[in-house]
């Protein structure tokens, strides 16, 4: 399982529903920092989150 990933399973069973929210409050925070690589790692869970939990985006 990538870090990505993971990071959003963690974040899905503590925050359920909201856990998208949470991850772009987070993304919106690195990203007024200027830190373009936790930017992406951000990026990359919430595109996991808001796909089901798949990095690939399917959802079979």
């Amino acid at each position: 399982m990538s870090e990505p990933a993971r990071i959003a399973a963690q974040l899905f069973a503590q925050y359920g529903e909201d856990a998208a929210v949470i991850a772009t409050l987070r993304a919106a925070e690195v990203a007024a920092q200027g830190d373009t690589n936790a930017l992406e790692h951000w990026d990359q869970v919430i595109h996991i989150l808001e796909n089901g939990g798949r990095a690939d985006g399917s959802t079979n």
